[in-house]
């Protein structure tokens, strides 16, 4: 069995808690509230921003073109793609996608940044594969299961976040490849570090469907901080 399988292995009770977690189970059944939306698109929209430094971080990181033309190509995804589900959830709550830009973080967004960034700036750069996968892991599994077991017609109010995710070719491949090529020279420490990194991902993720369900903020809202 190959690294990226273990892993995927390992973190089976996780993916399933987040296939059932009621955000996900919304989507499925198109009943979310709007105020639910709109939460997940701000936080969002941040996370994918600060996606797209960690991905310029492993850049640097690299020593071929290859790998260059591998995160470039995710960067440009983000950049150019990944805005079409987030104007299918704006679209479903009746608001406009530029109202939701620049919010600040919640604690759950703001804690997987942070882990994020520090393996980052930290890691190696199979550790930062192993930081970044359970995202399109995740989300590349909760797009075909959905079209698998709603198979959603166009009147489905997230008819296009479905087919985004679930359609799309899978874009974990190649990262897994990698992080396999990668972790045949990694000691059994190093390749305990990234399980680690890949694991707390996972528990992030559904963290951060929990935070959007749950419109999570932190204790004292930081507009009163600020004042």
């Amino acid at each position: 069995m190959s690294f990226s399988a273990e892993l995927r292995k390992e973190a089976e009770p996780i993916f399933q808690a987040i296939f059932d977690h009621p955000f996900v189970q919304g989507i499925a059944n198109g009943k979310l509230e709007k105020e639910q939306l709109i939460h997940y698109v701000k936080q969002d929209f941040e996370y994918l921003n600060s996606f797209i430094r960690i991905y310029g971080i492993a850049v640097s990181k690299c020593d071929n073109r290859e790998d260059m033309e591998m995160f470039n190509q995710q960067i440009a995804f983000i950049l150019n793609s990944e805005i079409h589900p987030h104007h299918n959830f704006c679209q479903a709550a009746g608001v406009s996608y530029e109202e939701l830009q620049g919010y600040s973080l919640s604690p759950s967004s703001h804690h997987y940044i942070r882990h994020m960034l520090t393996v980052a700036h930290e890691g190696s750069l199979a550790e930062i594969l192993a930081v970044l996968l359970p995202c399109p892991w995740t989300y590349w599994e909760i797009g075909k299961k959905l079209i698998q077991e709603v198979n959603p017609d166009p009147s489905h109010p997230f008819y296009e976040w479905i087919h985004f995710y679930g359609n799309r070719p899978d874009g974990t491949q190649k990262f897994c490849k990698r992080l396999d090529e990668l972790v045949q020279d990694a000691s059994e420490k190093e390749k305990a570090k990234m399980k680690e990194h890949f694991l707390l991902s996972c528990q992030l993720e559904y963290l951060f469907w929990d935070m959007a369900f749950k419109r999570e903020e932190w204790p004292v809202g930081l507009e009163l901080v600020k004042r």
